[in-house]
């Protein structure tokens, strides 16, 4: 499982509603193939991914539906906004999430795009499965009661 608190990378996008939304099983670290003037817009901040989702399609897997805004600066020639776009795996990695996706009905959704230490994008992706409405209701319940605890020991103690 990849870290939570990745200390040495810097954010450019985050998919805050995955972890609402969905049941992470296990994350995973890719590459994205992305034209100039879409790593200049990414650098500038404005990017989303929000209603995100990977998909397979000849054997290899796109982000669908990210949104990457055109370049001001970048003159006629800009990308398409929402195209799709290649993520860059290992073939074992690939082999492994297509099938999870093919036998057991998961979800492959981004959780962030972030650049690492060597100033690389990279792709943070979650294997998931969807979460139902009291599924939802349930997780809202134990983090209320969570911070509660947490807010009931500091009083006890101070």
């Amino acid at each position: 499982m990849a870290k939570k608190n990745k200390p040495d990378v810097n954010f450019a996008a985050r998919n805050r509603k995955a972890r609402h939304n969905y049941f992470i099983e296990e994350n995973l670290e890719a590459g994205i193939m992305l034209e100039g003037t879409e790593i200049k817009s990414i650098r500038n901040g404005r990017a989303s991914i929000e209603e995100s989702y990977a998909s397979e399609e000849n054997g290899e897997l796109f982000i669908i539906n990210a949104y990457i805004p055109e370049y001001q600066a970048g003159g006629r020639d800009q990308h398409e906004t929402r195209r799709p776009r290649k993520l860059l795996l290992h073939k074992k990695e690939l082999a492994k999430m297509l099938n999870a996706v093919n036998r057991e009905g998961m979800t492959i959704i981004p959780l962030s795009l972030y650049f690492n230490k060597r100033g690389m994008l990279k792709v943070d992706l979650g294997m998931a499965k969807g979460k139902r409405q009291h599924d939802k209701r349930q997780t809202d319940k134990d983090r209320d009661w969570k911070r509660d605890q947490g807010r009931i020991m500091r009083n006890k103690n101070g």
